[in-house]
């Protein structure tokens, strides 16, 4: 199992967003991970296509864009245009899966859904033959530097061995708390990419951190 590491950029430098991206890309990192927020879906409000399309030129990783939005389909089309390689919606935020999955293959990028805690896994069984990414939560989204919520571990390796019993090219990411030690925890369960802000950036060696973050299980 390649383990890959997605940096999430709420939890850099905003005063050096480029440079930051820049040390991302050289540290080894595999995604960059960007959390998009409209305060009503979750409680807090982050950045916008504009801001991704200016960041876009900085580094050649995609961009995992986890749209945590009420209502994503009205979005889609302005963060892909920004530069978006994956756009991750929330199960939870749409009342039309299949038609939201199908637009964004549509318009040429790659497609993930993401769990709320708490949400049953079982609301994204169904679409696993058509998404290339499950991105569980295991803090309550809105806020970064929160801790990692160990209740979420059985739900990781349910959908692990869903992924596997379907065969299909399926990424596993887990986002939320994730440090050196949660990511152990996190790739036991059966993850296969983990998403990392506070623990990531409060290191003066990017390079390390994402050293650190691939243990062997």
């Amino acid at each position: 199992m390649k383990i890959k590491i997605a940096p999430s950029i709420l939890s850099s430098n905003f005063a050096e967003l480029g440079k930051e991206i820049k040390l991302i890309s050289e540290s080894g990192a595999d995604y960059i991970h960007i959390d998009v927020m409209d305060g009503n879906f979750v409680p807090n409000i982050t950045i916008g296509p504009p801001i991704i399309k200016a960041i876009k030129p900085y580094s050649t990783l995609p961009f995992d864009v986890h749209l945590m939005v009420s209502e994503p389909e009205k979005l889609i089309d302005d963060f892909i245009d920004a530069g978006a390689n994956i756009i991750t919606f929330h199960i939870e935020a749409t009342n039309n899966a299949s038609k939201l999955i199908e637009y964004i293959k549509n318009r040429g990028v790659k497609v993930g859904i993401s769990l709320m805690p708490k949400s049953s896994e079982k609301k994204i069984f169904p679409f696993l033959e058509d998404i290339d990414l499950v991105l569980v939560m295991t803090v309550r989204p809105g806020f970064g530097g929160q801790m990692f919520m160990n209740s979420e571990i059985d739900k990781i390796s349910r959908i692990r061995k869903k992924i596997d019993s379907s065969k299909h090219d399926v990424i596993l990411s887990v986002d939320g708390g994730i440090n050196n030690i949660t990511a152990k925890l996190a790739l036991q369960a059966g993850a296969d990419m983990l998403v990392t802000g506070s623990y990531f950036f409060k290191q003066k060696d990017f390079k390390k951190a994402v050293i650190d973050l691939k243990i062997k299980v």
